[in-house]
């Protein structure tokens, strides 16, 4: 009975992935809206935890590199670190499993739009389906509605902060980026993620080949300075 039941419940999720992912397909379609609106105050967004917390935050913006993201896990386990990984919902449509890993592995699921558009170029009714496609995407395959929002490529107007704001999420930046995807330079995103670290930081990065190899000695910096590696929200807290 028992089997029976599972099999249903995983058959049952698969089709709403997948009723998900053809809806997102015929979304892509429609016209874009145009509402972008020119007053109201900006919601806050988080660039650190805002004092010196004791620990720092590592996020991951992940749109490729899944194997790279396997090393980054393996690393984060042996230190004893947990990091935010703020998921591209394309990337997880075709990584599901890995997904799962991160979300097993007690790190933060984070979200950074479905497409990696541009947030500040999109209408109300684009940002919204972009933020929440992810959302319900990433909730489906774990049970987790990621409730921090990271724009692509930082890229954000009043709307798209009004929007995650609306649903719940604070929108995050970074107080330093490794700038990996760029530099491709272990030995560059080890110092840019080191030099002067301070508690309360929130370290932007990507799961780069040079980023996994660099990522050991990072953590190792971070502990030999008795500041803890922990999620952003678990940091936004402290």
């Amino acid at each position: 009975m028992n089997k029976k039941r599972n099999g249903f419940s995983h058959t049952a999720t698969n089709l709403a992935l997948g009723a998900l992912i053809l809806s997102v397909g015929f979304a892509c379609l429609l016209p874009v809206e145009n509402t972008i609106p020119t007053d109201g105050a900006e919601p806050t967004v988080y660039r650190s935890a805002g004092q010196d917390t004791g620990a720092v935050s590592l996020m991951f913006n992940v749109y490729w590199g899944t194997d790279e993201v396997q090393r980054i896990l393996t690393a984060l386990e042996k230190y004893e670190a947990k990091a935010t990984f703020f998921i591209g919902g394309c990337w997880a449509d075709d990584n599901v499993e890995c997904l799962k890993q991160i979300a097993k592995a007690g790190h933060e699921l984070g979200n950074h739009g479905y497409f990696h558009k541009d947030h500040k170029k999109l209408g109300e009714k684009e940002n919204q389906k972009e933020i929440s496609t992810c959302n319900e995407f990433v909730r489906l395959a774990t049970d987790i509605t990621p409730t921090l929002f990271a724009p692509p490529s930082g890229s954000y107007g009043n709307v798209a902060l009004s929007v995650a704001e609306t649903l719940g999420m604070k929108t995050i930046l970074w107080s330093r980026d490794t700038i990996d995807w760029r530099d491709k330079d272990s030995k560059l995103i080890y110092k840019r993620a080191t030099k002067d670290i301070k508690g309360g930081e929130f370290v932007l990065m990507h799961p780069m080949k040079e980023t996994a190899d660099a990522l050991p000695d990072i953590l190792e910096y971070y502990a030999s300075q008795n500041l803890k590696a922990v999620s952003v929200s678990e940091n936004l807290n402290l």
